[in-house]
């Protein structure tokens, strides 16, 4: 991944609502979601979830098919795994980093607590 993707992928990443979705639909996996499942889910307002989805759309962390009457939301593991190799790129001098290397000095945090209102 580019510097410039990696910008993008970041910036749609860095707004409540829509890191909200895009863990919902992490969640769900390859499956995915229509839309007024990911709004429960999320507790984001349907009417401004489409401006969300089509912010990740376009940093390509999401895509859309149709089924049936439905369209489903899907999370783009390939840009999300992209985005976490350009992160770990070079960490730890080079040495693989994770949850049980020794070398690195940064605990790695196997779960993330949120809050919501």
């Amino acid at each position: 991944m580019e510097t410039k993707a990696a910008l993008l992928v970041l910036a749609a990443l860095s707004q409540d609502s829509r890191l909200r979705v895009f863990r919902v639909l992490v969640q769900a996996g390859p499956e995915g979601l229509a839309a007024g499942k990911i709004a429960e889910l999320a507790a984001i307002a349907p009417s401004s979830l489409s401006f969300h989805l089509k912010e990740l759309a376009h940093a390509d962390l999401v895509e859309s098919r149709q089924s049936g009457r439905f369209v489903i939301y899907t999370a783009r593991f390939s840009t999300m795994n992209e985005l976490i190799g350009y992160l770990t790129d070079n960490c730890c001098g080079g040495n693989p980093c994770g949850p049980v290397e020794a070398n690195c000095t940064t605990p790695v945090r196997s779960t993330v607590e949120e809050t919501h209102p």
